[in-house]
């Protein structure tokens, strides 16, 4: 990863500080970054070759590594161009998994990438299992790496499998200050699982909604924020809502905003909590804004993402 190996490098020393202070507690760190910036925003970075700029794409067809090279520089401009205006990116794995090995290289250097340039850093691979094999994706995305600090802050996991499946994943935020985000509502239409009504009425979600609470009742910050926060779709403002009253310590991260149609008014009922107590995630809408646009794709992305900005932090009351 020419660009990406290069910049990651020359940041070094950015890192290294980042690595000290990653035992702080996840709902820390993010209300700190938060009120430091005063953005809520989350960029997405979801890299889909065939969407990127002409100027990276021209050489992708030469195989999978031209590919990732492709992906890590263009995932490294746009962390460039949104850096002032984000606390984070979300990095959605599967995107990267599908280049192969050389994605998953590009994976590592927009990471270490976005954590130099001070953003925190979801994985978001809706990650869980039983046993050893959670263990091993705590340990891929959440724990040192020898001398080298985890490959992301947070995780988003999927809590449908119990709280044996996250335990591990728990334990990461316990002892290295890790974060997760419970897939609790998702922003995709289908409710078929979701939203079945349980005996007393309610739709399943509120239920893990419920679980996800006691989960991260063990692990609050100083600042009153849980490590384990929930995903919960912009798409679905009412359930926005409903989930900051049965959540209140948690950090809602919400998705959904831009190109799948919600807007920062949605969201606002999930900002009670404070500032921090929700991050809002902006993927195609910020990192394609060139499309059609005629600008430069760094510069229509930041252009995006500083309107988000404002928008977010106004709709959030603070």
């Amino acid at each position: 990863m020419s660009v990406g190996a290069a910049n990651v490098g020359a940041m070094a020393q950015d890192v290294e500080v980042g690595r000290a202070v990653a035992t702080a507690a996840f709902g820390d760190r993010v209300a700190e970054a938060v009120e430091h910036k005063r953005t809520q925003l989350v960029v997405g970075l979801d890299p889909s070759v065939d969407l990127l700029p002409v100027e990276l794409r021209g050489d992708a067809h030469l195989g999978p590594d031209a590919c990732a090279d492709a992906v890590a520089r263009f995932c490294c401009g746009i962390v460039d161009a949104v850096g002032p205006e984000a606390v984070g990116v979300k990095l959605q794995l599967a995107f990267f998994e599908a280049l192969g090995a050389p994605g998953l290289q590009a994976f590592e250097d927009a990471c270490d990438y976005a954590r130099a340039a001070g953003l925190l850093v979801i994985a978001d691979g809706k990650r869980a299992d039983i046993g050893s094999t959670a263990r091993a994706y705590a340990a891929a995305y959440l724990e040192p790496r020898g001398d080298r600090p985890p490959r992301a802050d947070a995780l988003t996991v999927n809590p449908y499998l119990g709280r044996e499946s996250l335990e591990p994943f728990l334990a990461a935020c316990r002892r290295q200050g890790a974060g997760l985000f419970c897939l609790v509502k998702t922003s995709n239409a289908g409710g078929d699982v979701q939203d079945l009504a349980l005996s007393d009425g309610r739709p399943l979600w509120q239920q893990v909604a419920d679980l996800v609470a006691e989960w991260g009742a063990e692990i609050v910050g100083s600042r009153g924020l849980s490590s384990v926060g929930a995903v919960v779709g912009a798409t679905h403002p009412r359930a926005v809502g409903e989930a900051r009253r049965l959540l209140p310590q948690a950090i809602l991260l919400l998705p959904g905003v831009g190109a799948q149609g919600a807007t920062p008014a949605d969201i606002a009922r999930g900002f009670t909590s404070g500032p921090a107590s929700a991050l809002v995630a902006a993927t195609r809408s910020v990192i394609y804004a060139f499309r059609g646009t005629g600008l430069d794709w760094r510069t229509a992305a930041l252009g995006e993402a500083a309107r988000l900005r404002r928008e977010i932090w106004k709709a959030s009351g603070w």
